[in-house]
């Protein structure tokens, strides 16, 4: 395919960066030699919003298995951040750190509330809104400057917030909807917790969660992929568009510069084409 090479760059890129978020979502794709489809899945891993470098790249595979991940993560080794999905945990027993979501701990909490106006939930629900709103005071400081605001601020709210959560656990029945919703967030304190001693490392996965939105709106018009091979196109091709836009740029004229550029551009200087490098020549 003519721009798997320059997918490929952008995805060697992308795992130079020591922090990645990864998400996933389901696709329906032709099963061959037959007239039936079955969920294929895309994944999306992208950089995050304090990262200089705007940059997604899609994955598709025939299933959810974590191999996939694996095979696309390679040896990277650095922070993921991502939901509760089995399918990543063998890559954190090779090296990648992971990096938990608040806002899935969250909307767990707000679900419960909005069902039953929880008054434990809305506690919860409080003290999470001030990690954020420390977040959002930290949004355009660098790196260095934003880790020591919160372990100033922020740490001594989230040491409070998992003081609570251990003391409701030991008070609400087993089984309940609230105990549910609170084993979620203790069972991975750590990994949602570890933002709190790394300036880079972002709260939740929303921003990857905000690139996978174009699969599932596309699903309603599209439908389905008519094979692996083609849903693999489709991908590089997002991958593309969507690194395009996240850097400033009209996707169409990215993509008729680069296509035109593309067969007599050096192998050496394929960087040069990626859409956080491009210039309109």
């Amino acid at each position: 395919m003519q721009l798997q090479p320059l997918v490929d760059a952008l995805r060697e890129v992308v795992l130079v960066q020591r922090v990645v978020h990864a998400d996933e979502t389901p696709v329906q794709m032709l099963a061959p030699g037959e007239k039936k489809t079955h969920r294929a899945y895309v994944w999306a891993y992208c950089t995050t919003p304090f990262s200089v470098l705007k940059a997604v790249v899609y994955d598709l595979s025939p299933s959810r298995a974590g191999e996939h991940a694996r095979n696309f993560l390679g040896t990277w080794n650095g922070k993921l951040v991502c939901d509760d999905f089995a399918g990543y945990k063998a890559s954190f027993e090779l090296g990648i750190t992971e990096i938990g979501c608040m806002a899935h701990a969250r909307r767990k909490f707000f679900d419960l509330h909005v069902a039953n106006k929880s008054q434990l939930a809305e506690q919860a629900l409080h003290s999470i809104g001030g990690l954020y709103e420390i977040e959002r005071q930290a949004k355009e400081m660098n790196d260095e400057d934003r880790r020591r605001l919160r372990q100033e601020i922020a740490v001594p709210v989230a040491a409070k917030l998992h003081e609570w959560m251990l003391a409701q656990r030991e008070l609400v029945p087993e089984g309940s909807a609230m105990a549910k919703a609170l084993d979620y967030s203790l069972k991975r304190w750590v990994a949602l917790t570890r933002y709190l001693g790394d300036g880079a490392v972002p709260i939740d996965n929303n921003p990857v969660e905000n690139t996978i939105r174009p699969w599932a709106l596309g699903r309603s018009n599209w439908l389905f992929a008519g094979s692996l091979r083609s849903g693999k196109r489709a991908a590089a091709i997002m991958s593309l568009i969507q690194s395009a836009r996240m850097n400033g740029h009209d996707p169409y004229a990215y993509l008729k510069d680069v296509l035109t550029r593309l067969p007599t551009q050096k192998a050496s200087e394929i960087e040069h084409l990626l859409p956080h490098q491009w210039m309109p020549d």
